[in-house]
């Protein structure tokens, strides 16, 4: 369990910290009051998780948006090797040989490589496939009977767009989904490794042989481009190419499904703005934004690790421990949002003020193309079905069931698309 250690600050906040410790049903439902503590009583806040490695976690907005940009607090988990192995074990090292786990010079020529192909032009080009994408998953939903929209649609969209950007043919998706689904969902006792690198080690080996046909045989898609500049090039070995095409396969579709449904789930709870939305479009950029803020799919980003002793708000986060950046606890901080734990559909100046999507140059590479298909996404369930409905009340949504998690995202969304049908019957 994840546990605050012997340098406890008070009670409440050990209790709160305690509920999260075991993922209660109740914290995971709303975890902001436990944020809501931290902040105020132990906004650097030591940890002894699971892993059994020191752990610091930062809960406040400026804190947060500065640790993200410290070059003192490392992203490269390679320098870090013992805490790497302890806390991932062996079979992730060849996945994670990428930009989102580098720093500076290597992170600098992987980020320019991938930018080179994953161009805005590349990006907005996708734009009628996405459409068509959506009214086709959408139109396949049952409207006699609740669907599950996570699994019907906020999971399918993201993946079948990431997989045709970077070129996985339609027959292979659903292992690799299967496969992403178990890293995704891994703890950290010897069953879950043991889970872990079968996944991996499934990935690895498809990856290798993915890419070796596309070398064979050239395509126009990202893994195609990525080949070609690494072969004409010289600038990312293999191993660096295996591990980026993973990082964008599963970067690019769980915080994406994840965030569709927060976002539908919040519109349907909030029906006074969502009806505000439906009756201007022009609305609904904003209220993504909004959304992003207040139930990002983000919770925690991704380890970092202090390369020196660093102090902050009189806490000492000790050379070599990591250091856990609770992004959903710094976007409800009232000391930088007004009325932080209200949701707005026009909230001003968000787009420039969240850390949904991260700060400095670890900000996500895919926020434009997240934001693309929020947008047709929306757009399209609610002008296809402007009356659909939870099944259940808000307070019995189930929502991922982990401690300090790195996503935020519901387990599954029930709804009825047309209640009408449902009551004609």
């Amino acid at each position: 369990m994840t546990q605050l250690d012997e340098r406890d600050t008070t009670d409440a906040t050990a209790e709160a910290i305690a509920a999260a410790s075991r993922g209660a049903a109740a914290y995971r439902a709303d975890p902001y009051p436990v944020y809501a503590r931290l902040r105020e009583s132990a906004p650097v806040c030591p940890l002894s998780p699971p892993h059994g490695v020191d752990t610091y976690l930062i809960t406040r907005f400026d804190d947060a948006k500065a640790a993200l940009t410290d070059p003192r607090i490392s992203k490269d988990m390679y320098a870090a090797i013992d805490a790497y192995h302890t806390i991932f074990g062996d079979s992730s090292v060849a996945l994670d040989d990428n930009m989102l786990f580098s720093d500076p010079p290597k992170h600098t020529r992987l980020r320019r490589i991938v930018n080179s192909a994953f161009t805005p032009r590349r990006i907005e080009s996708l734009r009628p496939r996405i459409q068509e994408i959506t009214d086709e998953l959408l139109d396949r939903c049952s409207t006699d009977a609740p669907v599950d929209l996570l699994t019907t649609f906020a999971f399918p969209l993201p993946l079948i767009v990431i997989c045709e950007l970077i070129g996985i043919p339609e027959e292979e998706r659903s292992d690799v989904q299967k496969w992403c689904a178990v890293v995704a969902r891994t703890g950290f006792s010897k069953e879950d490794k043991e889970r872990l690198a079968v996944a991996e080690g499934a990935l690895r080996d498809y990856f290798v042989d993915l890419i070796a046909r596309k070398r064979r045989d050239a395509t126009d898609d990202l893994l195609g481009a990525l080949i070609r500049t690494q072969d004409e090039q010289g600038a990312m070995n293999d191993g660096e190419l295996l591990s980026t095409l993973w990082v964008l396969l599963f970067a690019g579709h769980k915080t994406t499904a994840y965030l569709i449904g927060n976002a539908v789930f919040n519109l349907l709870t909030h029906r006074d703005q969502l009806r505000e939305v439906l009756a201007d479009p022009e609305l609904l950029p904003n209220a993504i934004e909004e959304v992003i803020r207040y139930e990002g799919s983000v919770e925690n980003a991704t380890f970092r690790h202090a390369l020196e002793d660093i102090t902050i708000r009189d806490t000492v986060i000790p050379k070599g421990a990591l250091v856990q950046i609770a992004v959903a606890s710094a976007n409800r901080d009232p000391e930088r949002f007004e009325a932080p734990d209200t949701f707005d559909v026009k909230r001003q100046g968000l787009q420039s003020a969240h850390l949904g999507f991260g700060s400095g140059s670890h900000y996500c590479l895919g926020a434009p193309l997240a934001r693309m298909e929020m947008r047709i996404a929306l757009t399209t369930l609610f002008e296809k079905f402007p009356d659909v409905d939870l099944v259940a009340p808000a307070h019995e949504a189930e929502w991922l069931k982990v401690p300090f998690p790195a996503f935020r995202g519901l387990e599954k969304l029930p709804v009825v698309l047309d209640p009408s049908r449902l009551l004609d019957r």
